[in-house]
């Protein structure tokens, strides 16, 4: 499965990257392409943000990768309830 969502993020951003820059070059005045290319650009951002912050909290759940010194601990969480 993390190798799916890690798929997922490179093309997610690959959109987002490619169609934003039709976005802002586009110059011809043709409304319907430039809400096309900003819709698909918005929708490659977001996955791509959500994909990227799902691998994240993987790696940190998987031992991979150390949580931030600032994060706050389970433990601590339900002990302050």
């Amino acid at each position: 499965m993390p190798k799916l969502i890690a798929i997922l993020n490179v093309v997610a951003w690959c959109g987002f990257w490619a169609f934003g820059y039709l976005a802002l070059t586009e110059n011809t005045g043709q409304a319907d392409r430039l809400v096309t290319a900003v819709l698909l650009a918005a929708a490659g951002g977001a996955i791509g943000m959500w994909a990227h912050l799902w691998l994240v909290r993987h790696s940190e759940r998987t031992g991979k990768a150390q949580p931030p010194k600032w994060a706050v601990k389970e433990d601590t969480v339900e002990s302050a309830v």
